[in-house]
């Protein structure tokens, strides 16, 4: 089932963004790899592509997980958690209806 993971950061978290995005990249293509990555990407802190020092709010990912709690388990284990730049994260089923 596809799981729609949503989190936002703490303020203030471009810097840690930078620095720890390498790894949390790496699980994301590891999921793409394997089939099970529907889409992925940062929430812009302002209305912009690119926010430039403004950063980023958040972040979306929907994937496919074989229960909540294995979604909920992955997204607790992103480096994002584990270095503070998530401040809360919300996992729940998802059901693509469109395209």
């Amino acid at each position: 089932m596809l799981y729609a993971i949503v989190a936002e950061d703490v303020p203030d978290s471009l810097e840690k963004r930078l620095l720890h995005r390498p790894p949390h990249l790496e699980r994301l293509q590891k999921l793409h790899a394997e089939g099970r990555l529907f889409l992925a990407g940062p929430l812009p802190a302002i209305d912009s592509v690119d926010p430039g020092p403004a950063g980023y709010s958040g972040s979306l990912i929907v994937a496919e997980f074989s229960s909540l709690q294995e979604a909920q388990a992955w997204a607790n284990d992103d480096p994002f958690v584990l270095n503070g730049i998530y401040a809360d994260i919300m996992v729940k089923p998802f059901r693509k209806t469109l395209p």
